[in-house]
């Protein structure tokens, strides 16, 4: 691996190390990995891809995405769709000196996508086949791993047990070494076996394991039953466990993946976390669990495939089907506790059961609750697909419903899609409409989050249906409040308005003071969008009022945006600056860079039209640079276009006409044709006067051309003086 980092340049970008499970390949990737950090000096990326859980493999689109979150790609800058997530991916490391090490791969299909498109980086694949498929397209080099030699496995022995015996004969070493086929895995379980007993006699040992392997055939690294090479050792480990021990071992291979905490685990087996540590402890002293961090642990694959093996034969279905519910039901419950924390007021759902026995999770607040969501996300989407192979269909769309308020947060687009899709499916098997409802209504949101609005519209549209046939008026106001927002993004203004309109009717009949306000803002918004200025007014004044009473600044905030906007459509522009930088400095208080990038906005807007060109330049350049670091770049665009008109203002059209150019450029990819139309007069009105007028013509003919879809005040509005610009009548 050395010499293949020194080759110049270097002979292949992809490395596959293969060999039998066990033989210590993961291992070695990752103490070489942690030699040669310094050689990469944009970073290492990791990723278990799972090719050989009882689970389904991690998929790529998951391992892009953790990725590009690692790569510091906002949330909403990661898209949803397989080939536009590889190619921002190798966009994202085209040009870095990194490291990337994809553990526990089965197919050459779970890779390629991981792979960068261009030189500069090295990729580390472990296997335990050869993945040839990667040699003849990829150009991969192969590296197997064999297993020790004998005096090599002979001094890991040693090495393990020196502190605690002395005097083992060196040929009692060896028939030991050959026992445990010279396989790292087992030779060091055996090792720790042998140092927890050093007053028994090494041959009596190893007499213990000829009886417990009868004949021992060591296996090639290219036998599909390598599992059953380290079996015997497992078996004779195992069997010298305590047997609290050994029966967490086996409740342990229950868990929906390899890696668990010790709450999980005292769930799995009904028990205390006191009594729970002390039989882990027992499992790390042998070898058979490792711990990774802090309260984290984990199985290696073969040891997991043994303990559930020893569960199907050594325990009742029902004690297994018993352990599996309990974790399950722990998962889902610790989940609402952390829901509970991170988002009050959402929804609740009323839970499965929990027996008496078993014990959630509690949070002292909102940053830890939402660091054990991201610690727990593989297995809180293990767990709503266990749920689901077990017919625990209730669990299967509960888990879901309470996730949104973690996804909705964080838009783990994946995971989303993944769990609402399982829980939808779930919850048509159960009969239970309002769990569908709620899911479609998910679904609708994370489809709006990841810009994909008509499948947005498809999923709220049914949820809507849902919530008015099954008389649910509190869910019925709440979808209709994401259908505005989806309606506002889209420019259907009316469908917007009357959506919000219908919402905060339903949350006032319901007196639900939390969601009544909010609506009344939301549909002061579509007002405002309508240029129904005295219709939006009471409505500001009135979400102002409420929010500030309860001291709820970041609504505060955002009604003072929408009262800079009413302002300024009054030209009351000295007043539309105050209010919007009173908003811009509550969300510093805050520190919300997404709630500042917004309002920073307005508040150029409005210095613009204070005759404040430099201000607003300032202000529209913060904006963009904190809308870029989110990865919003339809924000993003908003601010771009709004520096365009400040420099504008300021006599320097050239520098006006290039971040039109920008803005244009973003709203196109993102088919936004309102400010696509927007954007392209902009541009029109900086280049009049050095630009060919045929080109000027053309910005503006495109731009009429977009403004045929809109009906609005503001659309019809731009129409008349694009036609007027034209010449008349067009």
């Amino acid at each position: 691996m050395d010499r293949l980092l020194a080759e110049q340049p270097p002979a292949a970008q992809v490395l596959v190390v293969t060999g039998t499970a066990g033989v210590g390949k993961t291992s070695l990737a990752l103490h070489w990995a942690h030699a040669v950090r310094e050689r990469f000096p944009d970073g290492q990326l990791y990723a278990n891809l799972r090719g050989y859980d009882p689970q389904e493999p991690v998929s790529s689109a998951q391992v892009l995405e953790r990725f590009l979150r690692a790569l510091a790609v906002p949330a909403a800058a990661i898209p949803t769709d397989p080939e536009a997530l590889e190619s921002t991916y190798r966009s994202m490391v085209a040009g870095r000196r990194m490291l990337i090490l994809l553990d526990n791969a089965s197919r050459a299909a779970q890779v390629r996508p991981l792979l960068p498109g261009a030189p500069g980086c090295l990729v580390v694949v472990t296997s335990r086949h050869r993945l040839s498929g990667l040699g003849v397209r990829e150009g991969a080099r192969h590296l197997t791993l064999d297993v020790l030699a004998e005096h090599d496995a002979v001094e890991l022995l040693r090495a393990v047990t020196a502190d605690y015996r002395s005097g083992d004969d060196p040929s009692e070493l060896a028939q030991l070494a050959r026992l445990c086929a010279r396989l790292p895995l087992a030779l060091r379980i055996a090792a720790e076996r042998a140092a927890s007993r050093p007053r028994m006699l090494l041959d009596g040992l190893i007499q213990d394991l000829r009886d417990e392997s009868g004949l021992w055939d060591a296996l090639s690294s290219e036998d599909e039953e390598e599992s059953e090479a380290v079996r015997s050792v497992f078996a004779w480990s195992y069997r010298a466990l305590p047997a609290d021990s050994a029966r967490l071992f086996r409740m342990l291979g229950l868990h929906p993946t390899g890696e668990f905490s010790t709450s999980a685990a005292a769930a799995l087996l009904g028990s205390s976390i006191r009594h729970t540590r002390r039989s882990l402890d027992g499992l790390l002293a042998t070898h058979m669990v490792e711990q990774t961090a802090p309260d984290r642990f984990r199985f290696h694959d073969l040891l997991r495939a043994y303990a559930i093996d020893q569960a199907k034969h050594e325990q009742e279905a029902e004690e297994t089907e018993r352990a599996i519910r309990r974790v399950v039901a722990w998962y889902l419950h610790t989940a609402d506790a952390a829901q509970e924390r991170t988002a009050p007021h959402e929804p609740r759902v009323r839970l499965a059961r929990l027996e008496p026995d078993v014990e959630p999770g509690a949070f002292q607040g909102e940053t830890e609750a939402m660091l054990w969501f991201e610690t727990e996300r593989d297995n809180l989407v293990a767990a709503t697909r266990t749920a689901t192979v077990i017919g625990l269909d209730e669990v299967a769309w509960q888990l879901p419903v309470v996730l949104r308020a973690f996804y909705m947060v964080r838009n783990p687009f994946q995971e989303w899609f993944a769990t609402s899709r399982l829980g939808l499916a779930a919850a048509r098997r159960c009969g239970d409409r309002h769990a569908q409802a709620e899911l479609h209504e998910s679904l609708g949101m994370a489809y709006t989050q990841s810009s994909r609005l008509d499948r947005a519209a498809e999923q709220y549209r049914t949820a809507l249906e849902l919530r008015r046939e099954l008389g649910d008026p509190g869910g019925e106001a709440l979808t209709l409040n994401g259908l505005g927002f989806l309606s506002l993004r889209q420019r259907r203004l009316l469908e917007a308005r009357d959506a919000f309109t219908h919402a905060r009717a339903l949350f006032r009949s319901l007196d639900d003071a939390y969601w009544e306000p909010r609506a009344a803002v939301n549909l002061a918004e579509a007002h405002l969008d309508l240029e129904a200025l005295a219709e939006a007014e009471p409505l500001i004044r009135f979400g102002l009022e409420t929010f500030r009473d309860r001291a709820d600044r970041w609504a505060e905030g955002n009604a003072l945006c929408l009262l800079s906007r009413l302002q300024l459509g009054r030209a009351q522009a000295d007043e539309a600056v105050a209010s919007a930088q009173r908003a811009v400095d509550l969300a510093a208080e805050l520190g919300s860079a997404v709630a500042e990038g917004h309002w920073l906005t307005q508040l150029g807007h409005a210095q613009r039209a204070a005759d404040r060109p430099d201000g607003a330049l300032v202000s529209y350049q913060r904006a963009a640079v904190l809308q870029r670091r989110l990865g919003d770049r339809s924000r993003e665009a908003l601010a771009w276009d709004g520096t365009g008109l400040a420099y504008l203002a300021l006599g320097r059209a050239r520098e006006a006409g290039e971040f039109h150019r920008s803005a244009l450029a973003a709203h196109r990819d993102l088919g936004d044709h309102w400010q696509w139309a927007v954007s392209l007069c902009h541009l029109a009105d900086a280049l009049e006067h050095d630009e060919v007028p045929s080109v000027v013509r053309q910005y503006r003919q495109e731009a009429l051309t977009l403004l045929d879809d809109f009906t609005d005040p503001s659309a019809r509005r731009l129409r008349e003086q694009l036609t007027s610009r034209l010449g008349g009548a067009v």
